[in-house]
């Protein structure tokens, strides 16, 4: 899958300076969700509770990523750094195609980073879990109509 002509991805920078910002987002986000948890079940730092909390955690961060990409095509973090999420062909994303490009993006994280790392070698500079997920990052400005 290659992204259509036209559809360059944000620069190195803009994309670290942008999953920074996300970052802060997520700890954030993932602060409030534990709260309810930690209230239901109690201490979450070992056995069953810990695995509990961390597939709720996932779930979390996925409703917030998720959700904002299928509303609009960017996160918090996006709009301000003015990065969009769209389909390989320019056209809006869908709830299954964000929820593939989650869990690739995870499956990348999990390996070391190597997922993310692909961006370096890719032709056109999209992650490897874009490249699978047929998405791809572009800046706001490039596209019609912005």
């Amino acid at each position: 899958m290659s992204a259509s002509p036209g559809l360059r991805a944000p620069g190195v920078a803009r994309r670290l300076a942008s999953g920074l910002y996300e970052l802060l987002i997520v700890s954030a986000v993932i602060l409030i969700a534990t709260f309810p948890f930690i209230a239901l079940f109690g201490d979450a730092t070992t056995g069953w509770r810990r695995h509990l909390l961390q597939a709720w955690v996932l779930f979390v961060v996925g409703a917030y990523l998720v959700g904002f990409w299928t509303r609009g095509g960017q996160t918090l973090a996006m709009k301000t750094w003015r990065i969009k999420l769209v389909r390989d062909d320019g056209g809006v994303i869908g709830p299954g195609r964000a929820l593939h490009r989650y869990f690739l993006a995870l499956l990348g994280l999990a390996a070391a980073g190597l997922g993310f790392a692909w961006a370096f070698f890719d032709r056109d500079r999209q992650f490897l879990h874009d490249r699978l997920a047929g998405t791809a990052l572009v800046p706001v400005e490039t596209l019609r109509g912005s």
